[in-house]
């Protein structure tokens, strides 16, 4: 027997009650540490939920930010230095990814607060989190606040990757079952990653 809801009722519902089903209603998602640096030279590290991929030619990788109706740090620093990092989340490290969402002052760098290690290129000022396997460089392309919500979504492009050499196969594909990925359903509940095998490109 299933339960409805109607939007009525889905209204009386209780505000976090609401969240968590609404945040875990588009099933798994992926986990990424954010990385910025503001124009102080101040480290920022912030996990995200909300990342998808846009196109490969060129590389394109969106992000959604709730509204900015309140200080946030990651998308300010993105704003204003005109880029930032992406780094999987994996099994090693994801308790240190979710207290990265914590919100810390602007002085008090996540890295430290969470113990994450930075790691910097010759390509970007912003911070990559060392222990990532998976590490993307972006510049921001552009942003845009959605009328719906408010949401603001930050388009950017990839500059720069760096990736364990045995997570690529021949044909670039990421084996993310041994990058050892985590992936997150609702606000705070985390799955391994297990691959069921690879089809071969659909044809009717």
């Amino acid at each position: 027997m299933s339960t409805r809801l109607d939007r009525t009722a889905i209204d009386k519902m209780d505000q976090r009650n609401r969240a968590n089903l609404f945040n875990s209603l588009a099933g798994y998602k992926s986990a990424n540490l954010l990385g910025t640096i503001d124009a102080q030279g101040r480290s920022n590290v912030a996990l995200m939920t909300s990342v998808f991929h846009i196109g490969a030619n060129p590389p394109l990788v969106g992000v959604l930010f709730r509204p900015h109706s309140v200080p946030r740090h990651s998308l300010e620093n993105i704003i204003e230095q005109g880029e930032y990092t992406l780094n999987m989340v994996t099994r090693d490290i994801y308790q240190q990814a979710h207290q990265s969402s914590a919100r810390y002052p602007r002085e008090q760098s996540e890295f430290v607060a969470v113990g994450l290690a930075e790691e910097y290129s010759d390509i970007l000022k912003a911070p990559y989190v060392a222990q990532s396997p998976v590490k993307t460089g972006l510049k921001l392309v552009e942003t845009q606040t959605l009328a719906v919500n408010d949401t603001v979504l930050v388009i950017g492009e990839i500059v720069e990757l760096h990736i364990e050499a045995m997570l690529m196969g021949d044909d670039g594909q990421l084996d993310l079952t041994a990058a050892k990925t985590v992936a997150v359903s609702g606000l705070d509940e985390y799955h391994s990653a297990s691959s069921l095998g690879r089809l071969g490109y659909a044809k009717p």
